[in-house]
């Protein structure tokens, strides 16, 4: 079974076109989630775009202004609905989810009932407590 982390993209980005995973490092709750992930045994990590659904580490995007948070329920449903069927073309696959509730709300129940197992390992955890965690986990691996 592959484990895949999904990490959220974050409402702060530079400014010019870059690689995905280049793009969402003005976040610092971003920069220390995937400095986590890359030091945990996962095969591979997505972002989880408001604007490009699941997104390959790689790719190069433009900057972008649009955010879950400013959608309504039926607008998060079709965003969870896309990439639902992004995640159904990775079989044998589980998936952590780094990502706060309303990437979360609707996909991971779609997830469920095609059987795949969801994790979310900083569940009920305020940011300025991601952040001590992704701190103390980077730290102690020193």
């Amino acid at each position: 079974m592959r484990r895949i982390a999904l990490i959220s993209c974050t409402k702060s980005k530079q400014t010019y076109p870059c690689q995905a995973k280049k793009m969402y490092r003005t976040s610092n709750l971003f920069t220390r989630a995937v400095s986590y992930i890359e030091k945990q045994e996962y095969d591979n990590w997505f972002i989880l775009s408001a604007k490009h659904g699941l997104l390959n580490k790689e790719t190069i995007i433009d900057p972008y202004d649009i955010t879950l948070l400013s959608m309504d329920a039926k607008q998060r449903k079709v965003w969870s609905y896309n990439v639902f069927f992004q995640l159904r073309t990775l079989s044998d696959c589980e998936f952590d989810f780094y990502a706060g509730s309303k990437y979360r709300e609707y996909l991971i129940p779609l997830l469920k009932t095609e059987g795949f197992i969801c994790r979310i390992p900083v569940q009920g955890l305020p940011i300025g407590k991601q952040l001590r965690f992704y701190k103390q986990a980077l730290s102690n691996d020193d």
